[in-house]
């Protein structure tokens, strides 16, 4: 199994001239990107960064985010991606965790990072072991402690790694969970690991060279990773968006890009269709959409399908524990299969068990278990939290489901989302799916409120649609009457400008619990 190391050599040897990516108006050929990752490389190896030392990149989607991370890969060390929008608390946390040799920072993280190496040079010195590389355009001035290697500078070196690739089982990477339960933990993938999630992905996408992605996600979060390593190992196209407050914008740049591919979470294809004029347009460069990173709704998958008729979408889940990708519901299954995440995809095995480990019968609910080479080999300094996780029928996800006859899987939720209400167990998911029937509801999130009879009711945020007509609390509820048995009826409904998300546009339904300052 080649590494993406490998992969992506291959394709510099093929095409060097080819565009890897595209961003600010510039294209970064195969070639070019090759000899400024090899450079950084070159720089981590002169710096005594070895196998397994942590490099953390605190950079926004760009080429410098790219070429670092295989420039750390093809040293051997492990490439840590962390979200730059950041504070000094949370970089002290996460850096305190992984234990960096080296830290990339870019302009958005730099007041963050400076205030945090302040304040460690000013009690213990601890940083002193720590390497700082500048990727800003301008002076670092809200950089303090040791003078940082300017990333541009690096880059001109033109230096080439001397040691030999590294192995498959060598760890490759260390990517923190979004957190939508918790505090993030740190999953540690080798290089088996992405090499095998990247193959999966490639049978059923069939991407090739002729390829070309529209980035929205981060490359930080295991979704957006998967989007760069399967299109290097292919020779594809990186196109990167920039901004995403007007997203007719990031829709012109879609269209002038001739984009292949879109990759989005459920709020992704939220903000294209009630934040945008995108059911107005043509794409006809656009072959295939995929979105993962939480259930996307029956009734948004067929407005998706209206308004892109000749795109195939496919509907995929997974986990950070398992690289990415752990099932996909293809294309042509979605009429026969509505409401599936599909199965699991080449190289992956889901089961679905009860409380005793043995598999359920059609529609029984079980949890999920994953089991194949793209499954982590644990937490970063955490063997309790990896015990819990990885036993020896596999990875356990915490995701219920059921399965149909034909070994379909239907997601219920996960264990921490469900509303004790009464004897009741309420699946919010259901409720959300109803909710977003109607047309003037964007996005809704629905979590369990406390209640001194029932011990949790449910309750809803609501954001509404900037493209048609919104609806009242009132026609909600009723069209949540009309559609749910009596115990599942919401108590109340809140409308919102938006909803508490992680960084990668997952819902933080933990942080509306007890949120609502309304009677129930």
């Amino acid at each position: 199994m080649k590494t993406l190391c490998e992969l992506f050599d291959v394709q510099v040897q093929k095409g060097p001239e080819r565009v890897a990516v595209h961003h600010l108006g510039r294209d970064v050929t195969y070639g070019q990107l090759a000899a400024m990752a090899d450079a950084f490389a070159g720089f981590l190896e002169n710096e005594g960064v070895g196998r397994g030392d942590r490099v953390v990149l605190l950079l926004e989607n760009s080429v410098a985010y790219v070429a670092c991370y295989l420039g750390a890969l093809r040293a051997g060390a492990v490439a840590v991606g962390l979200n730059p929008d950041t504070t000094p608390r949370e970089v002290a946390v996460t850096l305190g965790h992984c234990e960096p040799r080296v830290v990339v920072v870019g302009s958005k993280a730099a007041g963050a990072v400076g205030a945090y190496w302040s304040e460690k040079a000013s009690s213990d010195g601890d940083c002193r072991g720590i390497g700082l590389v500048w990727a800003g355009q301008t002076e670092a001035a809200t950089l303090t402690g040791p003078r940082p290697v300017w990333l541009a500078e690096i880059f001109e070196t033109r230096r080439r790694p001397s040691r030999s690739m590294p192995g498959s089982a060598d760890l490759a990477q260390l990517i923190y969970t979004s957190g939508t339960t918790g505090r993030p933990k740190g999953v540690m993938l080798t290089h088996r690991n992405i090499a095998a999630n990247c193959r999966s992905i490639l049978a059923y996408l069939k991407l090739t060279c002729g390829d070309s992605v529209f980035v929205v996600l981060p490359f930080f979060y295991s979704y957006g990773n998967s989007l760069l390593f399967t299109h290097l190992a292919v020779g594809g196209r990186l196109v990167l968006a920039s901004q995403f407050v007007f997203w007719n914008r990031v829709l012109d740049l879609m269209v002038e890009q001739r984009a292949t591919g879109f990759s989005g979470v459920p709020a992704s294809y939220a903000m294209l269709l009630h934040r945008s004029d995108f059911r107005k347009r043509t794409f006809p460069d656009l072959r295939y959409m995929t979105c993962a990173g939480g259930g996307l709704a029956p009734a948004v998958v067929e407005q998706l399908r209206r308004a892109v008729p000749h795109v195939r979408l496919f509907l995929m889940y997974g986990q950070t524990e398992a690289t990415a990708r752990l099932s996909t519901l293809m294309p042509e299954e979605i009429d026969r299969k509505p409401g599936s995440i599909g199965r699991g995809i080449p190289g992956v095995t889901l089961r679905v068990l009860d409380g005793a480990g043995r598999p359920v019968k059609p529609g029984e609910v079980g949890e999920i278990v994953a089991r194949g080479d793209n499954v982590m080999v644990g937490y970063w300094n955490d063997p309790e939290q990896t015990h819990q996780v990885l036993r020896p029928e596999g990875l356990r996800t915490g995701d219920l489901a059921r399965v149909d006859e034909d070994g379909y899987i239907y997601i219920v939720g996960r264990k921490s989302d469900m509303i004790k209400s009464g004897s009741y167990r309420i699946n919010p998911k259901e409720i959300e799916e109803v909710i977003l029937e109607l047309d003037g509801v964007a996005e809704v999130a629905v979590v369990g409120q406390p209640d001194e009879t029932w011990g949790e009711v449910p309750v809803a945020f609501i954001v509404p649609s900037d493209c048609v007509e919104p609806v009242t609390a009132e026609q909600i509820m009723a069209h949540c009457r009309r559609s749910l048995a009596r115990y599942k009826q919401l108590r109340a409904v809140r409308f919102v400008a938006s909803l508490p998300k992680t960084s990668s546009g997952k819902v933080r339904r933990f942080a509306l619990l007890g949120a609502f300052d309304g009677a129930v």
